[in-house]
C-alpha cells in the first residue's frame, strides 16, 4: 500500500542494501526516471563494500505498481534486497519542518574507538533528544596491530535537535572523556564551522613539549627558583605578570647564545608538522600567541612559515640576558586581544577562528574563539574549554576541523 496526496501522486521511500559494485545506484535511478518521478530525499552509506541506499520519491499514482514491479526484478538480477515504504503527506511536512531544527557535529577522537565508548555517548545523545542522521570515520582504515605508530580513529556524528540540557550533556561527555579515554568536540553545524580562517597557538606545552623559561633556568642555575615562583602564581598567591618579572629577572647574565642551542633543539609535539603542513596548504592564518619568548617563536616561524608571532622579548645587551623584558607582558588577557586583532586584520569573523593552548592563561583566548581547544591541559583548563585533546598529538585539531584522511595529499596523510 501506498500513500496519495491530493493530486493523485504517491510518496514512496525504498531502501536497498547489499553488496556493492559499480553502476547500482545508475541502475535503480533509471528504472525511476523512466517515470518521470520526482526525488525528495537520497542518502547512501557504504560500509566494507556493504551498501546501504534509501529513496524517498513522488510518483503517479498509475505508474507505482509497475515502478515497484521493475524495481524488484531489477534487485533481483542484481543480488540485492529491496524494501518499500509508504509515508504519509503528514510524515513528510513533518520531515521538512525539521529543517529548521539544530545541528550539531559530535566528532570522537582517540588512539581507537571502542563499542564501549560509542555506546555510552550514543546513550547521552538519546537522553538529550537528539537523532544521529549520519556517521562517518574521518581517519583512514585502521591496522589490526594496535601497536603501530600513530595509530588512531576517529568518527564524525552528524545530530540534529536541540539538547534538553545543554551544560548537562557537557560535563557527561566530559566526564566520559576522562573515564574511557577518548576525546570528543560537540559544535554547532553551521557554515563557521565549515570555514574556520585563523587558528592561534599557545607556545610552551603546546607547540613544544617543554617551557622555554625551565629550559633557560636549568642552564642559568636557577632552575629551583624559577619552579617555586611558577609554583606561587599557579597557587594564586601572585599574579602572572608578577611571576613573569620575578623569573625573568633571575636569569640575569645568561649568555644569549644559549638561547640559540635551546631553539635548535626544541622537542616538538607529536603531529605539529603534519598539522602546519596541511593548514598551510588549505589555505589558514597561524599565530603564536605566547606568555613564552618571541626568540622561540620566531624559529618556530621560521621552521612552518607562521605568518604571526606575539610574545615577550628578552632585553639583550652586549649578548647578555639583563633580567628584563620589553614592551607589555603577554598575558591571558592580552592573548584574547590579539586573537581579536589579527581577526579583525585578516578580516575574519571570530566565529572562523581556532584557539589551541594547555594552560590557565590560554582560558581568555579559547573562551573568546569560535573553537577553543585545549591540549593536554592542565584539569581547571579541560574542565573550563568546550572541546579538549589528550589522546593523541596536535594534529587531532585536524578531525575537529572536519579534515578527513583519504582527502588529503600524500604529505597531509599519516
Amino acid at each position: 500500500m501506498c500513500i496519495r496526496d491530493s493530486n493523485n501522486t504517491e510518496l514512496i521511500l525504498i531502501r536497498i542494501t547489499g553488496l556493492d559494485r559499480p553502476g547500482l545506484t545508475a541502475s535503480i535511478t533509471e528504472i525511476l526516471s523512466k517515470y518521470d518521478v520526482t526525488i525528495l530525499d537520497i542518502g547512501q552509506a557504504d560500509i566494507h563494500s556493504t551498501l546501504s541506499l534509501g529513496i524517498l520519491f513522488k510518483s503517479q499514482e498509475k505508474d507505482s505498481g509497475n515502478i515497484m514491479k521493475e524495481l524488484l526484478f531489477k534487485a533481483s538480477a542484481l543480488g540485492i534486497n529491496i524494501r518499500f515504504y509508504p509515508v504519509t503527506v503528514e510524515e513528510y511536512e513533518e520531515w521538512v519542518n525539521m529543517q529548521g531544527k539544530n545541528r550539531y557535529i559530535l566528532t570522537l577522537l582517540g588512539r581507537k574507538l571502542t563499542a564501549k565508548q560509542i555506546a555510552a555517548v550514543t546513550g547521552i545523545l538519546a537522553e538529550q533528544g537528539l537523532n544521529i542522521d549520519a556517521i562517518k570515520r574521518l581517519t583512514g582504515r585502521i591496522p589490526l596491530d594496535e601497536r603501530k605508530a600513530n595509530v588512531r580513529a576517529c568518527i564524525e556524528f552528524s545530530v540534529r535537535g536541540t539538547p534538553r540540557q545543554r551544560e548537562e550533556m557537557q560535563q557527561a561527555l566530559m566526564k566520559l572523556s576522562s573515564d574511557l579515554e577518548m576525546d570528543f568536540s560537540f559544535q554547532l553545524d553551521n557554515m563557521y564551522r565549515r570555514m574556520r580562517r585563523l587558528i592561534c597557538f599557545d607556545m610552551d606545552s603546546t607547540l613544544i613539549q617543554t617551557e622555554c623559561i625551565d629550559e633557560l633556568a636549568e642552564r642559568a642555575g636557577v632552575g629551583d627558583q624559577v619552579r617555586e615562583i611558577t609554583e606561587r602564581a599557579m597557587r594564586g598567591e601572585i599574579d602572572f605578570i608578577e611571576s613573569f618579572t620575578e623569573r625573568v629577572a633571575l636569569l640575569k647574565g645568561l649568555d644569549e647564545s644559549v638561547m640559540k642551542e635551546i631553539a635548535e633543539n626544541l622537542p616538538i609535539t607529536e603531529g605539529v608538522e603534519r598539522l602546519m603542513f596541511v593548514l598551510k596548504r588549505y589555505g589558514y592564518k597561524i599565530a603564536i600567541l605566547s606568555g613564552g619568548f618571541t626568540y622561540f617563536g620566531n624559529y618556530l616561524k621560521d621552521k612552518f612559515g607562521i605568518d604571526y608571532v606575539y610574545a615577550n622579548e628578552l632585553e639583550i645587551v652586549n649578548g647578555k640576558l639583563t633580567g628584563r623584558y620589553l614592551g607589555d607582558v603577554v598575558d591571558g588577557k592580552r592573548k584574547a586581544e590579539l586573537l581579536k586583532l589579527i581577526a579583525q586584520v585578516e578580516r575574519v569573523d571570530i566565529a572562523q577562528t581556532i584557539a589551541v593552548g594547555d594552560g590557565a592563561n590560554d582560558l581568555p583566548m579559547l573562551s573568546e574563539a569560535g573553537l577553543g581547544i585545549a591540549f593536554h591541559a592542565k584539569p581547571k583548563v579541560v574542565a573550563n574549554a568546550q572541546q579538549s585533546i589528550n589522546t593523541i598529538g596536535l594534529d587531532g585539531v585536524l578531525y575537529f576541523l572536519g579534515f578527513k584522511d583519504s582527502y588529503l595529499e600524500e604529505r597531509g596523510k599519516l
